[in-house]
């Protein structure tokens, strides 16, 4: 079982959560150590979740969670509901680097993560999280409005109906229109997050495919560390071992470097089939107006 899904079966499906991403991190800046838990030493491992509840109205949070040296148990920290968020900072717009900011109402967080990697797999999943989610919340509201809409056609005939001779009758609104209206007129619409100095291949559209790059060299960089950390702890006074290590370590080292090419190759296809179907639009655009102009 790797580290997600422990961390999602210890702390977020007893909650009735589901976590969608983790990423470990570590601070930019070290905090004081007089903020850690009582007895708790600094060897701890810090992970930043994105999960959403299984029950409804769906609510999308963002937990810290920390594992502290020499225990197998995970600790949930710190948590906010998205709505609590105002700013995810992808720090470099231009390449793929480890470092983004996450900032609170209360609180401006500044991460590193493990890998490059790891970030734009968190950035890009909680992205498209967030728009689902404020997508959800609008499509809700809507749904109200027209179900308000239904109930106010539907009493005018009600009303002719009673006046025939069906009995007298109340014409004031029902309470639970009054509450709908109410409901409707103080209704402010929530301040989504902004993302900023983000790559645009973690925040369009036609980007699985680049989900599925990083996964892959997330994949790779964690079996080199894991590599890295099996040779350091065998025997050093073995030469043919380390020559083992070094030959498969160059060999996901190449690997790696392939699947970043790839990437680039298909950010570079992406973003000139974006440019080709706006000349199309413009080209259509065009003969349109020619056609109506000669039809004349």
């Amino acid at each position: 079982m790797n580290i997600q899904s422990a961390i999602n079966k210890e702390l977020f499906i007893p909650r009735d959560e589901r976590m969608l991403v983790a990423v470990e991190v570590r601070r930019r800046k070290r905090k004081r150590m007089s903020s850690l838990l009582p007895g708790a030493k600094g060897d701890y491992t810090t992970f930043i979740c994105v999960s959403v509840t299984n029950t409804r109205p769906h609510q999308l949070l963002i937990t810290k969670v920390k594992r502290f040296g020499g225990s197998s148990s995970f600790t949930r920290r710190s948590q906010w509901t998205v709505e609590q968020l105002r700013q995810v900072n992808g720090i470099n717009p231009n390449k793929d680097s480890p470092e983004f900011d996450l900032v609170f109402d209360n609180a401006v967080d500044q991460w590193v993560a493990s890998s490059s990697a790891e970030k734009c797999i968190f950035v890009q999943i909680l992205y498209h999280a967030c728009q689902t989610y404020w997508e959800g919340k609008a499509g809700s509201l809507g749904k109200a409005g027209k179900l308000g809409k239904v109930g106010r056609k539907g009493k005018p005939s009600q009303h002719a109906h009673e006046e025939l001779g069906a009995g007298p009758s109340d014409s004031s609104p029902g309470p639970a229109s009054k509450t709908l209206r109410a409901r409707r007129k103080s209704y402010v619409p929530p301040r989504k997050a902004e993302f900023i100095n983000c790559q645009s291949k973690l925040t369009g559209d036609a980007c699985t495919m680049n989900l599925v790059i990083y996964r892959c060299k997330a994949f790779l960089n964690r079996m080199k560390n894991m590599m890295v950390t099996n040779q350091r702890s065998s025997g050093r006074g073995q030469p043919g071992q380390r020559a083992t290590g070094s030959t498969v370590g160059n060999v996901v080292q190449r690997v790696n470097v392939s699947l970043g090419e790839r990437g680039d190759r298909l950010t570079r296809a992406e973003d000139k089939t974006v440019e080709l179907m706006h000349k199309a639009h413009q080209f259509a655009d065009t003969a349109h107006k020619l056609a109506l102009k000669y039809s004349k």
